[in-house]
């Protein structure tokens, strides 16, 4: 299994920077269950995970997830990454504010039959808020 499943989430990943909506979906599970900071609750199914996708390409119609750094245990991955792009949709209810933005994040994605059945998404909102004005910079 080594390496399999960590070029699922590669696949994945290239997926999400080649803005492919419909083939983004197929990596998910139907059962799948996304988790992300963004969101109070979590996004069900394929549609959920490619939902994820749609979300941040209105937001942020020039995306690229710079993949930092991969760790594969079992079914398991960690994927560390740096997500990058210009702020030109609203998003967590902020109006579009034309800024550029690189915020960091971790991702988990527990992998079965060849799909991702769970993923979890924590990234640095205070991160996110700075890049775009709304906190003020750290000394």
């Amino acid at each position: 299994m080594s390496g399999m499943v960590v070029q699922l989430v590669i696949d994945l990943i290239d997926t999400w920077n080649d803005y492919d909506i419909e083939r983004a979906a197929v990596f998910y599970a139907t059962d799948h269950e996304a988790i992300d900071v963004a969101y109070s609750k979590p996004l069900l199914g394929q549609q959920g995970g490619s939902l994820l996708l749609r979300h941040y390409l209105k937001a942020f119609p020039d995306l690229f997830i710079q993949r930092d750094k991969v760790i594969e245990q079992g079914y398991e991955v960690a994927l560390f990454w740096t997500f990058h792009g210009t702020h030109q949709g609203a998003f967590l209810n902020i109006p579009p504010t034309e800024r550029r933005v690189a915020v960091r994040g971790t991702s988990l994605f527990e992998i079965a039959d060849n799909q991702v059945i769970r993923s979890q998404h924590i990234w640095d909102v205070a991160g996110l808020l700075r890049s775009i004005g709304l906190l003020p910079e750290l000394p």
